[in-house]
């Protein structure tokens, strides 16, 4: 399993792939955490130019220890 996480102001979008398959692409609020059920195949990726690359991740889980992380640092 491999996802790629992008962060915009307010949401997340996250490409996973399972074993060399694509899982597609789930969106949510960055608040919010990602469930597999949230990953679809048909939904696009994400624009570019306004999401921040955050990273890979190992598994949907690793997903939201990041964000968790992410909401409990406070902003500059």
């Amino acid at each position: 399993m491999g996802f790629a996480l992008w962060i915009d102001d307010d949401m997340a979008w996250a490409e996973g792939l399972h074993e060399y398959r694509p899982m597609g692409v789930a969106v949510i609020a960055a608040t919010d955490r990602f469930r597999p059920r949230d990953f679809d195949r048909r939904r696009p990726a994400p624009p570019l130019a306004p999401h921040t690359y955050a990273g890979l991740f190992a598994s949907v889980g690793d997903l939201n220890a990041w964000l968790r992380r992410r909401a409990r640092t406070p902003s500059p």
